[in-house]
């Protein structure tokens, strides 16, 4: 049966890479993905044959990805993370119609929200949610809505995509909205080149926030009423009543 695996390679760090995500990279006679993510792994499968595609070009990555399978050549669609967390696997489902029967195989990775979370403490121990601050595919309308919902109900939450050239004030827009549900000093983490050269980690406050440097490597985690610092890491508590 002709192959698509669509293949979470993790953060970035080829120790954070399952084995399934090496089993399927592997498997595939072709590895296909944006430039920056097949950097992260050309080294390791220096013989396999690596197409690239630039930055807003999903679609296209995933139309050539899906076209070579059903050519008979078996590829591997790679996205950073997770392959279903603002991965490709969605879209190439969406687009499979479109071409004869073929086997497609989602591989999860580590997304950026878990890797993250590991490298400020344990952040996200207890309900959180995760959302997306980048409006190019959902209105920022929605982005708000979904915002306000999330604060209110006091979830932990991990913002992707904070800030970029183009969106230099969503992360501060993000924090005023917060602030009306939650309180200044809520703590919160910044994550920054998980598991890449520039790894950094920080703490800050909820008041700190908006005027935080944060761009598109950067993770943000925004605690819940019980988030605390320990030993310098951001802890949520899962409930335990300890002695």
């Amino acid at each position: 049966m002709k192959r698509l695996y669509v293949v979470g390679i993790g953060p970035g760090d080829a120790a954070q890479m399952t084995i399934a995500c090496r089993t399927a990279l592997c498997a595939a006679d072709t590895l296909i993905g944006y430039t920056k993510y097949i950097e992260l792994v050309a080294s390791l499968f220096p013989q396999k044959k690596l197409l690239t595609t630039g930055m807003r070009q999903e679609e296209a990555r995933c139309h050539k990805a899906l076209a070579l399978a059903a050519a008979g050549e078996t590829t591997a669609l790679i996205c950073s993370g997770d392959a279903g967390v603002y991965g490709m696997a969605g879209l190439v489902y969406e687009l499979s119609p479109q071409y004869p029967p073929l086997e497609i195989e989602v591989v999860p990775g580590v997304t950026a929200a878990m890797a993250g979370a590991a490298l400020l403490g344990a952040p996200l121990t207890n309900d959180f949610a995760v959302i997306s601050l980048s409006d190019l595919l959902t209105p920022w309308p929605l982005i708000e809505k979904r915002l306000n919902h999330a604060a209110a109900a006091d979830f932990c939450l991990a913002l992707y995509n904070p800030a970029s050239q183009q969106r230099r004030d969503h992360l501060r827009r993000a924090t005023e909205i917060l602030l009306q549900h939650k309180a200044p000093d809520t703590l919160c983490g910044l994550a920054r080149c998980i598991g890449r050269e520039g790894q950094s980690a920080s703490l800050l406050t909820l008041a700190q926030l908006a005027d935080a440097e944060a761009d598109m490597f950067t993770t943000v985690f925004i605690g819940n009423a019980e988030t605390k610092e320990i030993s310098g890491k951001m802890v949520t508590p899962r409930g335990y009543h300890l002695d």
